[in-house]
């Protein structure tokens, strides 16, 4: 079995490329989403919001979705439409 020496420099460009990754991460979350459409519970988490303000949303006409077998599903697109045309500049 070989042995491999790691240096501080090493460490120090391991900790520099996770940085790098882990903004790019954070400044596109759109490309972290694994799948298209999330449940209820993920958008709340998602958004910090309660249940009834979750369903204030659906009722309102403001963020769509789609209720399968008793469960809602919303896609992601659509809250980030939500999200942009309720910015405030």
């Amino acid at each position: 079995m070989a042995v491999e020496i790691i240096t501080k420099e090493d460490l120090l460009q391991f900790k520099h490329d996770l940085l790098t990754e882990l903004k790019n991460v954070i400044s596109n979350p759109a490309n972290t989403t694994t799948t298209k459409y999330l449940q209820s519970y993920e958008v709340r988490k998602l958004l910090n919001i309660s249940p009834g303000t979750l369903q204030h949303l659906r009722v309102s006409g403001k963020l769509p979705y789609t209720k399968l077998g008793g469960k809602m599903f919303y896609d992601y697109q659509d809250i980030k439409k939500m999200l942009e045309k309720d910015k405030v500049k």
